[in-house]
């Protein structure tokens, strides 16, 4: 009976130790590294050198951007799950097809409307020294982001890629 209590002992010290390291990493990990429409906010400020005036209207205004952006984001990819949820399906249909592609499209034009106007809307805030800063970052980034989602050229040409055939209609 003495061993079993003093093993019982060691087992519960053992796992708050374990616990109290756990909680430790993981409240440390979450405090150093901030979220990513943080580091963005951050990196904009830093980059534009926003004073304390700009930077509450920068505040005040980026408020619902992020959550917006994350409910069109997640709109999205419901659609395409529904789309491409269709591809084990024997026959294809056509309209419904069309109808989730266009919704998708919907989705990504707010998506894409409602970065303009943010990205507007820090160009109003900035002064013209900030402003040509802050048009030599977009410019960057979308050259960067341009050249991240063009698929190689196929076997080292630069020509476009034939389209695939559309499968045949079932009526």
């Amino acid at each position: 009976m003495k061993k079993n209590s003093i093993l019982y002992i060691l087992l519960i010290f053992l796992i708050a130790a374990n616990v109290f390291f756990l909680y430790l990493y993981m409240g440390k990990q979450h405090e150093s590294i901030p979220s990513m429409p943080e580091r963005n906010k951050n990196f904009i400020v830093k980059e534009l050198g926003f004073n304390a005036s700009q930077l509450e209207q920068f505040k005040e205004n980026s408020k619902g951007h992020f959550k917006t952006m994350m409910g069109l984001s997640n709109d999205i990819k419901e659609l395409k799950d529904n789309l491409f949820g269709t591809l084990s399906d024997d026959s294809v249909n056509e309209a419904a097809i069309d109808s989730i592609s266009a919704l998708i499209c919907e989705k990504e034009t707010e998506k894409e409307k409602e970065i303009y106007y943010h990205f507007r809307m820090i160009r109003d805030i900035a002064n013209d020294k900030q402003k040509e800063k802050f048009e030599g970052i977009l410019l960057d980034a979308l050259r960067q982001g341009d050249q991240g989602n063009r698929p190689p050229p196929p076997n080292g040409q630069d020509a476009q890629r034939p389209r695939p055939p559309h499968p045949p209609k079932n009526k």
